[in-house]
């Protein structure tokens, strides 16, 4: 019985019917931008696993590191004790977060990260007696699949099974250049009414909702606003960390800075599952009692797991050299000069980019949602080429590992041309 049959006996994958689907791939290894199958294919993972990868697969160095540690300490209850990977990593993390930022608490992933955050944001206001529970998120949102994350995230086919369950939340209208006005407007009445815990976002660029990019100098002003209402402000960057918009941190690009951040997928260079909420001095005072019910009662049993903060500690330090940093730029720019090749592509409803991140979203005649059909086109056309692009219905995105060469980034983009020349 071959592999792939005894998967499709037993494992449940995500975001896949279970009828009528192709069988997934069997990979057997992976080494810099390349995934290797079982029949012999190397396919260029254009996508970065997820968005997770930043440094490329398998990569020795992160391999080194996570060996070491699995040998020294493979994990320890979290409460109550302390290890020198994750003291280093805080250490790392906040010497390159925004200044405003004071302390790191770790979780597992992107959704526990914002599940973390909001937590975090509405225990400040109860431990001080204040009646602030509601949220303002941004139309268009996904901030995860926990609950508390899919609260703040779009209201929609992704969520409708669960709608009964989610808390209420205000959203704004996405801030498109020629609505702006309207949503100022509609942001400071909801923020004035003085019963606003939160206000979360996905800085500059809303990921699985199509990569969709909104102006800098808008989302600092929405910035402004909360802190005259005394309204916290919470930046997921779970997708834009780490150099991802071309600046370390998405919140690197705005004057104002939120009081809360949400980290994960490239935290470990994709090696390991870990997340990370990191907060203002200010918030921490809030907790500062000698009274467990003025505690912070949160974890998971992985918590801060000593390999997973040694991978991080490894990528931190293939991110911050030179050589990381020219290729965040060389890849910045051939993207960008990708979407003003085929600006004017009459196939295109939009071609968009920031820092590596591209996204080309198509015309359709029907649905132009998740659910759009021609995911059932695109799909296949680059994996017949070896490359990976997982549609987001009728839109592709391009975000690639930083190890990507010129060559293997051309590659990419010359199978999208050819895909552009030839559909209607």
């Amino acid at each position: 019985m071959s592999w792939v049959t005894r998967d499709k006996n037993v494992v449940w994958h995500p975001f896949t019917p279970l009828e009528d689907v192709d069988d997934p791939l069997m990979i057997t290894g992976a080494e810099g931008v390349y995934l290797h199958t079982s029949d012999g294919r190397k396919i260029i993972d254009a996508v970065s696993s997820w968005w997770v990868n930043l440094h490329g697969h398998s990569h020795p160095y992160i391999a080194k590191k996570v060996s070491e540690q699995v040998a020294r300490l493979e994990h320890v209850i979290f409460a109550g004790f302390t290890h020198q990977p994750a003291i280093e990593l805080a250490e790392n993390l906040l010497s390159v977060l925004p200044e405003n930022q004071s302390k790191i608490f770790y979780s597992d992933n992107g959704s526990t990260a914002v599940e973390v955050a909001l937590k975090m944001a509405f225990q400040y206001w109860y431990n001080q007696g204040f009646e602030k529970k509601r949220v303002i998120a941004i139309d268009g949102a996904y901030h995860g699949d926990t609950f508390g994350s899919m609260s703040v995230g779009e209201r929609g086919d992704f969520t409708r099974p669960f709608m009964p369950f989610l808390f209420d939340v205000d959203y704004i209208d996405f801030p498109y250049v020629d609505n702006q006005h309207e949503v100022l407007h509609q942001f400071e009445t909801w923020v004035s009414r003085g019963d606003v815990a939160a206000f979360i976002f996905e800085p500059l660029v809303q990921g699985a909702s199509g990569m969709r990019i909104y102006d800098g100098q808008f989302l600092d002003r929405l910035i402004s606003i909360s802190k005259e209402y005394d309204v916290l402000c919470i930046a997921d960057e779970v997708m834009t960390g780490f150099g991802r918009t071309g600046e370390l941190f998405a919140s690197d690009h705005l004057k104002n800075k939120p009081d809360i951040l949400c980290l994960s997928k490239g935290l470990t260079g994709g090696t390991m599952a870990l997340g990370v909420t990191s907060c203002t001095e200010q918030i921490v005072e809030a907790y500062r009692s000698p009274h467990l019910t003025k505690a912070f009662l949160h974890g998971h049993s992985f918590t801060a797991n000593p390999i997973a903060c040694a991978a991080a500690n490894a990528s931190f330090e293939l991110l911050m050299k030179d050589e990381c940093k020219q290729a965040i730029q060389r890849i910045s720019n051939s993207q960008s000069r990708f979407v003003d090749r085929n600006r004017a592509r009459p196939n295109l409803k939009d071609i968009r980019s920031m820092g590596t991140i591209t996204a080309l979203e198509f015309e359709t005649e029907n649905d132009s949602s998740y659910f759009s059909e021609m995911r059932n086109t695109l799909y296949p056309f680059f994996l017949s080429r070896n490359i990976l692009l997982r549609p987001l219905g009728n839109l592709i995105y391009v975000l690639p590992p930083y190890v990507i060469t010129a060559e293997q980034l051309g590659q990419v983009h010359a199978a999208i041309e050819e895909f552009l020349d030839t559909c209607p």
